[in-house]
């Protein structure tokens, strides 16, 4: 095989990848937060080396608060000023 067809293999690849994530981020929210949660724990995992550790921590989905009222999709928006 040509390095050159290698290359542009590679670099569709990547593409499709990152446009499959973006797809999955748009449509299933949840689902990417529980995938980056269990692989964050994988790689937390005692005994692991360090850059694997830091790469869990980064992958780690964000805290979120106490769900509130509403279940804790986050997706509720600022809250609207209130009226005097």
């Amino acid at each position: 095989m040509d390095a050159g067809l290698l290359i542009q293999y590679l670099i569709i690849t990547v593409a499709v990848l990152v446009s499959a994530w973006v797809v999955l981020k748009k449509q299933a929210p949840g689902t990417v937060r529980k995938l980056r949660g269990a692989l964050a724990l994988a790689l937390l995992k005692p005994g692991r080396a360090a850059w694997l550790q830091a790469l869990g921590r980064k992958i780690a989905p964000p805290a979120t608060g106490g769900g509130g009222a509403c279940g804790g999709c986050d997706s509720c928006g600022p809250t609207p000023p209130k009226q005097h």
